[in-house]
């Protein structure tokens, strides 16, 4: 991981190169139309009150959780004790990209979703709102936090939700045979390079020309960086968008050659 000086000092020239958020010199109809219609939508969605809602009740909440950590591979690393509040505030995705996530899913419409890294179920609920007639399937590796996560989604009375439980390495396999296609992948597990690649090698052959996958914190690490970076080279891969924090991958052959777009944020 990058200490925040170096991922500052990254943000810094990401911001300074990146084409302009609103469109404007963006060739690309695309992604043109994806600033203009998901990124610079500022329509106060009512989904987006319940969750944040729901948020403030989670950094209120001081029950402590026993939580597991997964490493790379399948061995759990370590097991500690952390609060809700804690894990609210420093592992469920901010309101910025939450909603930014919901915006995508209400626009593009998939009906199969699959995301991986549950955490408290913030960035779930907010993909579940926005496309309730979706099939949603998410994986959570820690069973303490996967039941309040579910305790969340009572919560909100969703009912497309499917949470499950355990390692990525052994659930992703079975979550996308569940699925059959994938149309939006949120891959937000770990954050390492060849768990990031071998998630997105297993995803391939469940999307369509028209699926995207979105995958967090691409500059993260060195690790994340060099996944990204093989990412975009993927022959499967038409274009891609770097929002610093989020990087989404689309596969439309009719985009005919690969094109890639840092878009301010």
């Amino acid at each position: 991981m990058f200490s925040r000086w170096q991922l500052a000092r990254q943000y810094l020239q990401y911001y300074y190169s990146a084409a302009n958020g609103k469109g404007h010199g963006v060739h690309s109809p695309f992604v043109y139309n994806f600033i203009r219609q998901v990124l610079n939508d500022n329509r106060q969605f009512y989904a987006y009150y319940y969750i944040e809602q729901l948020r403030t009740q989670l950094l209120q909440n001081e029950t402590v959780l026993e939580v597991e950590d997964m490493g790379a591979g399948s061995v759990v690393s370590k097991t500690r004790q952390r609060s809700v509040a804690s894990i609210a505030q420093h592992a469920a995705k901010p309101k910025k990209w939450a909603q930014l996530l919901f915006r995508i899913v209400h626009y593009y419409q998939p009906q199969h979703i699959l995301e991986l890294g549950s955490s408290l179920g913030v960035s779930t609920a907010y993909m579940s709102l926005a496309n309730p007639h979706a099939r949603l399937i998410t994986g959570e590796g820690s069973k303490e936090i996967a039941m309040q996560a579910r305790k969340n989604f009572g919560s909100l009375f969703l009912e497309n939700i499917e949470l499950v439980e355990g390692n990525f390495d052994d659930t992703l396999p079975e979550m996308i045979r569940r699925l059959t296609t994938v149309d939006l992948a949120f891959i937000d597990g770990n954050h390492r390079y060849e768990p990031t690649m071998r998630y997105f090698e297993l995803l391939l052959p469940a999307m369509s020309a028209a699926s995207v996958m979105i995958f967090d914190d691409i500059h993260w690490s060195e690790e994340m960086q060099r996944a990204w970076t093989d990412i975009q080279q993927h022959p499967a891969v038409m274009l891609t968008v770097d929002l610093f924090f989020f990087g989404l991958v689309f596969f439309r052959e009719d985009f005919k050659i690969k094109q890639h777009f840092l878009v301010r944020y």
